[in-house]
């Protein structure tokens, strides 16, 4: 198990929290009136990456030393001047200051996200994938086909939303991103995202469609992913998960270890 210290809190997020502002620019792009932007505040960035953007967050704060009033009173008045609620991480190996601060300011606990890492090594072999199942890297011109079933697996039995979908197009289009694509038989179905900064592996946005659950979709497209980013140099990879999730006793099974979960924090600014 990797042990947890200040450096390596650094670095992963430092990774999130530029991974956050490449999609707020990649919004900012595809729907102008959204106001997408980052903003450098502190040891960190907050990002605004459209009304109910889900990577809307101040990420890395108080890693580099404490966080003062006059820099919550960037991050407030950046979400306040942008119509959206302040919402900050709480990495637990930041300057204690950064969660006195938000005590003090009326942050309640929104979210929780266990942060897991391994090491990589560019001759690991990976198990075959079984007979059917297939993943590879999406064009493209596959966009919006990938965009559609990362959408549909994250939305389950309910209806996709036009928002969700263009979520999940946004993710697809980050300049750093590589997109992969699972199919069953020939069928779509899921899909995932892998970025590499800086020698650190990030796998996110892994979905599969409902249909094709328990399969081994998931450990597939996280297999395919960690093989590239072994084969390009990256010496560790993250993912994020919520605590005690399927997600995460997947990605345990792949050799991936707890090195902390961290909070969101939230603050409505309109009252």
């Amino acid at each position: 198990m990797r042990f947890a210290d200040l450096a390596l809190a650094r670095r992963l997020e430092a990774s999130e929290a530029r991974a956050c502002a490449d999609y707020a620019e990649v919004v900012a792009r595809l729907a102008p009136e959204s106001r997408a932007t980052a903003v450098a505040v502190g040891s960190g960035l907050a990002v605004f990456a459209g009304p109910g953007g889900p990577l809307s967050r101040a990420v890395g704060l108080g890693l580099r030393g404490p966080v003062t009033a006059g820099e919550l009173d960037r991050v407030e008045g950046f979400y306040r001047r942008l119509g959206g609620p302040s919402q900050v991480d709480v990495c637990p190996l930041a300057d204690r200051s950064l969660l006195s601060l938000l005590g003090e300011r009326g942050y309640r606990v929104s979210e929780l996200n266990t942060v897991l890492v391994r090491a990589l090594d560019p001759l690991e072999g990976f198990a075959p994938l079984p007979p059917g199942l297939d993943v590879a890297p999406a064009g493209p011109e596959e966009a919006e086909t990938w965009a559609a079933a990362v959408a549909a697996g994250f939305a389950g039995d309910e209806e996709v939303t036009g928002e969700l979908f263009d979520v999940a197009l946004a993710l697809f289009h980050v300049g750093a991103a590589t997109a992969f694509l699972a199919r069953v038989g020939g069928e779509v179905a899921g899909g995932g995202v892998l970025t590499i900064r800086e020698g650190l592996a990030a796998l996110f946005a892994t979905s599969t469609l409902p249909a094709f659950r328990n399969r081994g979709v998931q450990t597939a497209l996280l297999g395919a992913r960690l093989a590239t980013a072994a084969a390009r140099g990256a010496d560790l990879a993250v993912c994020y998960t919520l605590p005690g999730s399927g997600s995460q006793r997947n990605v345990e099974r792949l050799g991936f270890g707890v090195v902390y979960t961290k909070l969101v924090l939230s603050r409505d600014l309109s009252a």
